[in-house]
């Protein structure tokens, strides 16, 4: 697993992390990789440092005084929260539908369905054919609640 720092065109920046360098690759060749604030698929990596632990006898100390440091005890809730809410709104506004989500989404583009927000599961294979086909999607940074009826 490898984690990248990202950067959407609109200028968000966001980590994730990837199976390998290849697999980043692939999943952004494919317009699968989106930015987590806009939904923008035209995302790249963007600089950033490794994470290197100290010696066992190293003693960082940590300079208060810099204004590039980031309390991640801060941004830590808010991205919770804003995904949260994305879920929230997406649920509220859109119809779960399952496994069925390339097909139905292949139905609203070819105009055999009515278009309507839609949100549900489509394996890679699928995600790809609809992305190729020119279908509008994209992926969801959470795991959809499953419903059972």
């Amino acid at each position: 697993m490898i984690q990248y720092a990202l950067k959407c065109n609109s200028g968000h920046s966001f980590d994730s992390w990837f199976q390998s360098a290849e697999a980043f690759d692939k999943l952004a060749s494919a317009g699968m990789v989106s930015c987590v604030v806009c939904g923008s698929t035209r995302v790249e990596k963007a600089i950033m440092t490794p994470r290197v632990r100290p010696a066992r006898q190293a003693v960082q100390v940590a300079d208060k005084t810099d204004v590039n440091s980031v309390d991640e005890a801060t941004v830590k809730p808010d991205v919770e929260s804003a995904l949260t809410e994305l879920r929230r709104k997406v649920e509220e506004n859109s119809d779960y539908v399952g496994k069925a989500f390339a097909s139905e989404a292949r139905k609203m583009h070819l105009g055999d369905a009515p278009e309507r927000a839609i949100y549900g599961e489509a394996k890679p294979e699928e995600a790809k054919a609809l992305i190729e086909d020119g279908v509008p999607i994209a992926p969801l940074p959470f795991v959809p609640t499953r419903k059972t009826n």
